[in-house]
């Protein structure tokens, strides 16, 4: 399984950029998919999640409002559609999908795409 994000790049305070996350190698949907982040000096953090079936989404408090989390299973893609965005956005984000497929647990990444969020 491979996921591959793009969509990052340099914005300036209070504009807008999405994110995609085009998943291969599934013959499955994914149990979650989410997005997290990790800022320069960081721990990774979570940005939120999207729970297939019904497709409820959790958000993290700092992007609560401002980011949206959608998914497109027959194209095997998730967005993360960021608006307002703030020079704390700054970080590399990073696409994570994970759940149980024949009672086995995965957990898969991916490479990390760079946003830049300029004053």
């Amino acid at each position: 399984v491979q996921l591959v994000e793009s969509g990052g790049g340099l914005v300036q305070a209070g504009g807008s950029l999405r994110l995609s996350c085009a998943a291969s190698g599934s013959t499955f949907s994914f149990n979650t998919m989410g997005w997290y982040r990790q800022a320069p000096g960081k721990q990774r953090e979570l940005v939120g999640v999207i729970i297939s079936g019904g497709g409820s989404t959790n958000y993290a408090d700092s992007v609560k409002g401002r980011f949206t989390i959608s998914r497109d299973n027959a194209k095997n893609t998730m967005y993360l559609q960021m608006n307002s965005l703030k020079p704390e956005d700054t970080a590399v984000y990073y696409c994570n999908a994970r759940g149980i497929a024949t009672l086995k647990p995965y957990n898969y990444w991916g490479q990390g795409t760079q946003v830049t969020v300029s004053s």
